[in-house]
């Protein structure tokens, strides 16, 4: 029987070392170092040892815990999740297991002074990492064989093992594995061996150096990037030098990775101005200011003007829309209506439809905020105040009778400034407006009836 056992146990030891040469994946080698637990407490026997699992996880009192590094591995991936590992470890027992009083029916833990524990197993180990769908989790299951020595006397063993795992990166991890030992002599122990320790993987091959394994590289020997499957973009231009045109020279997609020197979308050789940018509609050429004459036949090459003017601006002196040729006022900004010249006051008509604006401003219930669909009303508004730039408004606040009389005269002064900042953080000078709060004291309607409370609810405008 323990020549049989050991033979078992090289048997397991060439299978893993032989199969072990057919790897060609990452990083195939693994060594690992750490800690480890043996269990001896006797499991799978008659009473009072118990089942396999019977006082599993009662460390005081069964584990023999070496503090210090004792447990030494190296492992090769194999293929399709298998791979082979080969373990050494070594430990202090003093704890063996249970005595049984017949008579008071007691169980306590049996302790010895002290002797060694070797061990060497070989182990063929699956991966569940992939059945999990994980990066970095890696659970595992295994089976194999080995030969441990407690005391000088040496056994075979069966082993099973699970494990579990987890990676930082591609390289360095933790791990922490149990395996059963299942002892081929009558008076060897079945036995628990728990280990917890740091794992590295090593062995990728990278031939040009590239931070691409060669197992993946489509240019092994060739340096290139991970986006070209390893493969070379000498220009940096985005294309890969076997469907580069221009290999050595930055180029664009769409002309095969030849040179767009101006970067404007037209070749070199069609550009009319290859070392300026420039528009496609102007054969290359650049036009700054957009008026569709191109710069080297603009007058004025950063102001927008018509091909008519040699692509100058007609002027507008005073900035009231209406240009210099046809102002009768050019130096003061006016009214299309007046030929340009100002309307110092506006009529009836405009007030009337300052205010029919001003009626139909909304505030948000109780604020003086402005609903949304409010912001047209206001912009009409303001285009209204911009015309006469030398006429004074009041802006006036009305609240109806709901609620205390102080809370709506607030209501009321807060809405009549709103009303004034808007006006004023778009263009119109604080000096022209006023805003007056009047509460529910001007009422145009029955507060009574609630058609009569919204048209009290208003803003009104009044000409100063």
């Amino acid at each position: 029987m323990k020549n049989l056992s050991r033979l078992l146990f090289v048997a397991v030891l060439l299978l893993g070392m032989s199969t072990s040469n057919a790897q060609d994946q990452n990083n195939p080698w693994a060594f690992g170092i750490g800690m480890n637990a043996i269990d001896l407490y006797p499991v799978g026997e008659d009473t009072p040892q118990g089942e396999y699992f019977d006082e599993f996880f009662n460390a005081n009192d069964h584990w023999n815990i070496l503090p210090s590094i004792s447990r030494f591995t190296v492992s090769r991936y194999l293929s399709d999740g298998f791979s082979f590992t080969a373990a050494g470890s070594f430990n202090r027992i003093k704890k063996v297991g249970s005595n049984f009083d017949p008579v008071t029916g007691e169980e306590s833990t049996a302790t010895i002074n002290g002797v060694t524990y070797f061990g060497l197993d070989g182990l063929v180990t699956y991966s569940l990492m992939d059945v999990i769908n994980s990066n970095s989790l890696e659970p595992y299951i295994g089976a194999g064989g080995g030969y441990f020595w407690v005391d000088n006397q040496g056994a075979g063993v069966l082993n099973g093992t699970a494990g579990l795992r987890y990676w930082f990166n591609e390289k360095f991890g933790i791990e922490v594995q149990t395996i059963y030992k299942h002892a081929f002599e009558d008076d060897s122990p079945k036995h628990f061996q728990h280990s917890a320790g740091v794992i590295f993987k090593f062995g990728g091959s990278d031939t040009d150096g590239d931070g691409i394994y060669d197992k993946d590289d489509a240019c092994p020997e060739e340096a290139g990037l991970e986006i070209f499957n390893g493969c070379p973009d000498s220009d940096n231009d985005g294309i890969q030098d076997s469907k580069d045109d221009c290999p050595n020279t930055a180029g664009l997609a769409e002309f095969n990775g030849c040179p767009d020197g101006d970067g404007d979308g037209v070749m070199d050789k069609d550009d009319k101005c290859p070392t300026v940018a420039g528009l496609k509609s102007l054969m290359g050429c650049p036009d700054a200011d957009s008026d569709g004459v191109t710069d080297g036949d603009d007058k004025c090459p950063n102001v927008a003007g018509p091909a008519a003017n040699n692509g100058c601006p007609w002027p507008d002196t005073d900035g009231d829309g209406i240009l210099d040729k046809d102002d009768k006022c050019p130096n003061e900004a006016g009214t299309a209506a007046n030929n340009g010249c100002p309307e110092v006051k506006p009529t009836a008509d405009v007030m009337e439809t300052l205010n029919s604006y001003a009626r139909t401003i909304l505030f948000d219930t109780g604020k003086a905020t402005f609903k949304k669909e409010t912001d047209q009303v206001l912009q009409a508004m303001t285009a209204i105040f911009k015309e006469y730039p030398k006429a004074d408004f009041s802006i006036g606040g009305h609240t109806d009778s709901v609620g205390s009389t102080s809370s709506n005269q607030s209501l009321s002064e807060r809405r009549a400034n709103a009303v004034r900042d808007y006006l004023i953080a778009n263009g119109i000078s604080a000096a022209r407006l006023t805003a007056t709060g009047y509460g529910e004291a001007n009422p145009i309607a029955d507060n009574k009836t609630r058609a009569g409370r919204k048209e009290n609810r208003r803003v009104e405008v009044k000409l100063n």
